[in-house]
């Protein structure tokens, strides 16, 4: 018994949607999960006692150019826990990602992190050759307190110590191009965030990040301009981009806006894409890297000042 025409055609229908759904769902599994070599766990310092660690995710067609990732939420790391398909638009443009993971607050402090994630970019230039990257040319990428980090060493990154007994420690733990999301800037001025207290101190959640004397407020004060990015843009700032959601309660838009400002102040480069309704996180922050990408491509393989 032969079908009626109309439900032949429904039916038709339906197996091609099922069709394109699959070949869909199965394009952005290919594209999520580039071929890689990936080596974990490497030591580059220590903290505490424990080892400080980076995950190294090469793609089979590597550009020679490194883009390190904070690997940090809330001044939180977990050694091992990225997973790469969330680089995967710059692993597929050819970037060799190093994830740099940090101890987590409060068991080391803010400035202890700062310092460690220093130290981290530090080995990565060290050992560029051993990584076959172009040390004179390295990104930065992260999110949330990963895009604080992020600022601080394109802010207050630099030359090592010459006379350092370590050779890690001679390196410069500078930046060349910054690609980031909803940055902490300004820890002095919170702003509309729902961890302003009110009175002027530490973020109400991270208090302790900061070390025991941050509940006073004249240390704050101190502390807080210490590891706040804003204060310290100077003509040496590299390239940067942010993406920042207009409805983010914890990070307000507003601590990006003010430190592209200053940036500007400056003659420098500070591209702030506003991501409507967006809060702390979108579910498509995975595709947003593909401006990431192109932002490296135009500042780390075609340097401009």
């Amino acid at each position: 018994m032969r079908l009626p025409r109309v439900i032949r055609h429904l039916l038709t229908a339906v197996a091609v949607l099922i069709l394109l759904v699959g070949l869909t769902i199965g394009a952005v599994w290919l594209y999520i999960h580039p071929t890689l070599e990936v080596t974990k766990g490497i030591v580059y310092g220590h903290r505490n006692g424990k080892d400080l660690t980076i995950d190294v995710f090469r793609p089979s067609n590597p550009n020679g150019f490194g883009v390190v990732l904070m690997a940090s939420g809330g001044w939180k790391s977990q050694a091992g826990s990225f997973r790469s398909w969330i680089a995967a638009p710059l692993l597929r443009s050819g970037y060799t990602v190093f994830a740099i993971y940090h101890i987590p607050q409060p068991e080391a402090t803010i400035m202890e992190i700062t310092e460690d994630v220093n130290r981290g970019v530090r080995y990565v230039r060290h050992n560029a050759a051993q990584f076959h990257i172009n040390p004179d040319r390295l990104g930065i990428t992260g999110g949330s307190s990963g895009g604080h980090l992020s600022l601080m060493l394109a802010t207050r990154g630099g030359p090592g110590q010459a006379d350092a007994a370590d050779p890690v420690d001679r390196e410069s733990s500078a930046i060349q191009a910054v690609a980031i999301f909803y940055p902490v800037t300004d820890l002095l001025n919170l702003g509309k965030s729902t961890e302003n207290m009110g009175d002027g101190g530490a973020p109400r959640s991270f208090i302790k990040g900061f070390g025991p004397q941050a509940t006073n407020l004249a240390v704050w004060k101190v502390i807080g301009h210490e590891l706040s990015p804003i204060y310290y843009v100077t003509t040496n700032l590299p390239p940067s981009l942010i993406y920042h959601g207009d409805a983010d309660t914890l990070v307000p838009l507003d601590q990006s806006e003010r430190f592209q400002a200053e940036a500007r102040k400056l003659g420098r480069t500070v591209e702030l894409v506003v991501h409507p309704g967006g809060k702390h996180g979108w579910v498509t922050m995975v595709w947003d890297l593909r401006r990431f990408a192109d932002w490296f491509d135009r500042y780390l393989r075609q340097p401009t000042n």
